[in-house]
């Protein structure tokens, strides 16, 4: 029987379900500004993480016509905060939800796409209008 001894590094996984609708999206920068708000991070640093998950919020919705909900997944560690946004359409080619993002973009979304690359440390995304749209961005303590 393999044990594996349960990480100290991994402080907690938050869930949220938001509507596609731009009116949902300060929720969405609220709930990612408590979470880091848990971590050591600057008050700049949360604001950074708040610009950036407003604009992922925006790609999917931008991006995903008929989508109705969009989930963002914010995994805590000592050392980072990694968030997903994804629509609620986003499968892999086949059918299944994709264990990491491919880079690939669409005309429209650039301007969104360069500032989050400026506010993170880490981006990887696809968006991609007959799959869906995924956006998984690490912000690093002390980075």
């Amino acid at each position: 029987m393999n044990v594996t001894e349960p990480s100290t590094d991994h402080l907690g996984t938050v869930e949220l379900r938001i509507p596609s609708k731009p009116e949902w999206v300060a929720v969405a920068r609220l709930a990612v500004a408590a979470i880091a708000n848990r971590l050591p991070f600057s008050v700049e640093e949360i604001e950074d993480l708040k610009l950036a998950i407003a604009e992922a919020c925006t790609i999917c919705i931008q991006q995903g016509t008929g989508i109705q909900t969009i989930d963002i997944t914010c995994t805590a560690t000592l050392s980072a905060l990694r968030v997903e946004v994804r629509d609620d359409r986003y499968r892999g080619r086949d059918g299944s939800a994709p264990k990491r993002p491919s880079v690939m973009a669409v005309e429209g979304e650039g301007l969104g796409i360069f500032l989050i690359q400026a506010l993170m440390d880490n981006l990887e995304y696809n968006v991609d209008p007959h799959l869906g749209t995924e956006l998984v961005m690490t912000k690093r303590v002390g980075a």
